[in-house]
């Protein structure tokens, strides 16, 4: 008897098969006939209250439809306001601002580069007009000839300078291309 004591004063979880024990286990016996009836009537009144507690909730939905209806409300709207305000939440999150300001920061710094290198393109084009008055490129120099120019190797470099001084840069904001891959 003792032993069955400690086994109903126990406190720790049920485990899988404890569970099962449990679950195939016939406590019908161990009630009476009175507690049996009690039990049958309460199972039948919540049944009974599941089966009305269903119906409520489907009159009432049915009623949500017809008000959105009536006010014009369908499912596209209501994706639209989902998406509108999702999109909403997203913007006004600390990532998206972070993120929303290291690119606009990265665009400004490789649109300045890019204005800078197509100066320097117009000057040495502008140069090189100046130097071969009345002649075209293509007549006046070959481009191996052209490559090996001052003026062609003063334009390479400067290229590789921008192109440099944005890389580390872009790195250090957190941008995650590079421009190799452009």
């Amino acid at each position: 008897m003792e032993a069955q004591a400690r086994g109903l004063l126990e406190t720790e979880p049920l485990q899988g098969r404890d569970e099962d024990t449990v679950a195939s286990a016939d406590f019908s016996s161990m009630l009476s006939e009175e507690e049996r009836e009690e039990l049958k009537a309460e199972l039948v009144q919540l049944e009974d209250e599941i089966t009305t507690l269903r119906q409520v909730l489907s009159a009432k939905e049915r009623h949500l439809v017809e008000i959105k209806q009536k006010l014009g409300m369908n499912l596209m709207n209501e994706l639209k306001q989902n998406f509108s305000k999702s999109w909403h939440d997203m913007q006004t999150t600390t990532a998206y601002k972070k993120t929303h300001e290291t690119l606009s920061h990265a665009g400004q710094k490789a649109t300045a580069a890019f204005s800078n290198v197509g100066t320097a393109i117009s000057k040495k084009f502008g140069d090189m007009r100046s130097h071969s008055i009345g002649y075209s490129i293509r007549h006046s120099i070959s481009m191996p000839a052209m490559r090996n120019s001052p003026t062609f190797k003063s334009f390479e470099e400067r290229v590789e300078t921008t192109v440099t001084s944005l890389k580390p840069q872009t790195k250090e904001d957190g941008f995650c291309c590079s421009l190799d891959q452009f």
